[in-house]
């Protein structure tokens, strides 16, 4: 494991003492905790981002728009089928009216 050596601001320190002393752990596993949420957070937010650049890019393609959508409505009533399967299965008719 690799050694670091970080200067912290006396508030920063302050907090991660009393952390460390409520969590009965030492400095280093609570350092070592909160830069590895800190790091998949980042991971995160950068692959959501990717994904809303993705979108805009196929948001903004009418071809693209049009394929999205009929793949949408394919899955949407592959989906709808399938609940109507489970609940025949179940011995539930899917043609009566449950909210009468």
């Amino acid at each position: 494991m690799a050694n670091i050596s970080v200067r912290l601001p006396p508030e920063i320190e302050r907090d991660l003492e009393e952390e460390a002393r409520l969590t009965k752990r030492n400095r280093s596993d609570v350092v070592r905790e909160a830069v590895g949420e800190y790091l998949t957070r980042k991971q995160k937010e950068r692959i959501i981002e990717e994904m809303r650049q993705a979108a805009r890019v196929l948001y903004s393609n009418p071809q693209a728009l049009r394929e999205g959508s009929e793949i949408a409505e394919e899955g949407l009533e592959d989906w709808l089928e399938s609940i109507e399967r489970e609940e025949r299965a179940a011995g539930i008719d899917p043609d009566q009216k449950w909210w009468d």
